[in-house]
């Protein structure tokens, strides 16, 4: 197994091998990376699209299906192969064709962060204001408001803000760094999320919400109601760009990598949940429609909790928990491409890290400009550029990201059992699901999603 290839920099693989994560801040990292943003907005509105409780299920059989299986796959990968993303997959088969194939995770995480940024940004502003009291004034219009707000220049302050704080905490290292910074956030995520759990179940008509999100509707499933739970559990879980591969390769070997996908898998099933019995209750008790997308957490909830008690101090601590939610996604993502720049040129963490981030910024400027600001008005085919990147990297990248994954640990790595710590029939399912199932589910998923596949 040839690890001294001529685009890897020795000193560039001694950096990142000195590098562990302890046991309990791997899974507290690998979990604030698979919580992001989109199961605050996304999970309970197609879930409720879809049929409700009927739907959850549906969800949680995909998650095992498809999603535990290639999350496994690429912490395997990442700590069997010691590298980058780009270069595990060279490491372990030292097949060329490979490492372009890991190179794609790299470009994938990279095009994310520099939108991902932005969003997060947006997050603080609302935070912010949510504290201070300056969000709540008398007749405001939230839709209005969140418009006049991304036309301008703060979204361009705050990602910024954003890419200095990612950069900074991965700049200190892995243990130091990330390690540390989800030990500190993890747990007050978790309280933040039992706090506006209890607030929400707690207003009239909350319980017609919570009927909503978990009465079992299985006349309203369908073939595409599959298809949008296999497209979820595969975005939620960060699979397909490179994070958990990276994150794997800092693992110690002594650590049982079924046990940690176990841990994210059940950590990421309690915030969909979560998520759910906190955006539906408030939601149904304030007469608002549970749309899809950024609609909701910024034009149509502010408007909720303008009319609630203590209004100000909830709408801190919801938009502090999707601030948290970004940050430790953007974290991860981050990671992905600053892990590859110390091992391809041996540049110190500290030097990949700025260079990275100031990058990554300036690609992410014109997506920051394009939510309504002066870039707004230029589109290709009704899309913007921040809505071109997104479904890019979304809807065609990660799939294929993950495809590569699957395909890999099922035909090309033959010692793929021996690092996940899986023999006999385990192994076998394993297997079966990366080689035949998985492969299949994500073209269907990339199919439709691409608009190729309708029902």
């Amino acid at each position: 197994m040839n690890k001294h290839h001529e685009s890897t920099s020795p000193a560039g693989q001694q950096k990142m091998a000195s590098e562990r994560f302890t046991r309990s801040g791997f899974i507290l990292a690998a979990i604030g990376s698979s919580v992001g943003l989109g199961n605050m907005w996304k999970f309970p509105y197609i879930t409720g699209k879809h049929g409700g409780a009927a739907f959850f299920l549906l969800f949680i059989i995909c998650l095992i299906v498809i999603g535990l299986p290639i999350l496994l796959a690429e912490m395997a990968i990442g700590r069997g192969g010691r590298g980058s993303a780009a270069s595990s997959f060279y490491n372990l088969t030292g097949n060329k064709a490979w490492r372009m194939f890991g190179f794609f995770s790299v470009v994938t995480a990279f095009f994310i962060m520099s939108y991902y940024a932005v969003v997060a940004g947006w997050t603080l502003q609302y935070m912010l204001e949510s504290f201070t009291g300056l969000l709540f004034t008398a007749g405001t219009d939230y839709k209005s408001k969140f418009a006049t707000f991304a036309a301008g220049y703060w979204p361009l302050l705050w990602q910024a803000v954003v890419m200095i704080l990612c950069g900074w905490i991965i700049a200190r290292g892995v243990t130091s760094g990330i390690e540390k910074f989800n030990k500190i956030l993890i747990p007050g995520f978790l309280v933040i999320l039992l706090i506006l759990m209890i607030r929400s179940l707690t207003l009239p008509g909350a319980g017609q919400g919570v009927s909503f999100f978990l009465r079992p509707d299985f006349a309203r499933l369908d073939t595409e109601s599959a298809l949008v739970a296999l497209g979820h559990a595969f975005f939620s879980m960060s699979l397909g760009m490179g994070c958990m591969l990276t994150y794997g390769s800092y693992v110690d070997k002594r650590q049982s990598l079924g046990n940690a996908a176990l841990a994210i898998g059940l950590g990421d099933l309690l915030y969909a949940l979560m998520a759910g019995l906190i955006i539906f209750p408030t939601v149904f008790s304030f007469g608002l429609q549970p749309e899809a997308g950024v609609g909701l957490a910024f034009m149509a909830l502010p408007a909720a909790f303008s009319q609630m008690p203590l209004g100000f101090l909830f709408s801190g601590l919801f938009f502090a928990l999707l601030a948290i939610a970004a940050l430790t996604s953007a974290i991860s993502i981050l990671e992905v491409p600053v892990a590859f720049s110390m091992e391809a040129w041996g540049w110190s963490r500290q030097k990949a890290a700025v260079a990275v981030s100031v990058v990554c910024f300036l690609v992410g400027v014109p997506a920051a400009l394009s939510v309504g600001g002066v870039l707004g008005s230029f589109t290709l085919w009704g899309k913007t550029y921040f809505d071109w990147v997104d479904f890019i990297t979304a809807y065609m990248m990660m799939p294929l990201g993950g495809l590569v994954v699957t395909l890999f640990t099922g035909y090309m790595w033959k010692r793929a059992g021996e690092e996940a710590g899986l023999s006999g029939g385990w192994y076998r399912a394993w297997m079966f699901l990366l080689r035949y199932v998985a492969p299949i589910l994500i073209l269907l998923i990339f199919l439709y999603f691409m608009g190729l596949l309708s029902f």
